[in-house]
């Protein structure tokens, strides 16, 4: 592996903490607001973003690779209504999307096969992320404006569990 695909391996454990890092600031929003549901979804994204990260670490090791953690930034988004952090979410899956991208092409360019292989469950995951926070945005609003509507939204995501990531190593 060459040292551009390790590094940008390394760069997505510290981004997948960062993503459980936001997700736990977006469900600590949801609960001081007494919207459980919404906390509970979030913290099950943390929880999965943490699983992505120790993916990524365990691939490294696998690999025989050196691991370097960096500081976590502070998530920034000081929100002014439900909605905000549903649309914060979104933007951040479209960007972790393309850091993805970013290390796949890197792959592609120095013909990684293996690390392409690797990224396959990645580019599927980040599909599915993307729709599901597109989703919970296009709900709010067809919905959540409504005090009943934002109710029975809450109380579908309270009913989320958490399921561990499926790919092996």
């Amino acid at each position: 592996m060459n040292d551009k695909i390790a590094s940008l391996l390394n760069q997505q454990i510290n981004k997948e903490l960062y993503s459980a890092y936001l997700y736990l600031h977006i469900a600590n929003y949801y609960d001081e607001m007494d919207l459980d549901g919404y906390a509970n979804y979030y913290m099950i994204q943390a929880q999965e973003e943490r699983d992505h990260a120790l993916l990524f670490l365990k691939y490294m090791q696998n690999n025989g690779l050196k691991v370097t953690f960096e500081a976590i930034d502070q998530p920034d988004g000081k929100y002014d209504s439900p909605l905000a952090p549903l649309e914060h979410a979104a933007e951040h899956e479209r960007y972790v999307t393309s850091l993805i991208n970013d290390i796949y092409h890197a792959c592609h360019e120095g013909k990684d096969y293996r690390t392409m292989k690797f990224l396959d469950w990645f580019v599927d995951e980040q599909m599915e992320e993307e729709d599901n926070a597109d989703s919970m945005v296009n709900r709010y609003k067809l919905f959540g404006i409504d005090p009943k509507g934002l109710y029975s939204l809450d109380q579908e995501y309270a009913a989320r569990v958490y399921s561990a990531p499926s790919l092996v190593l």
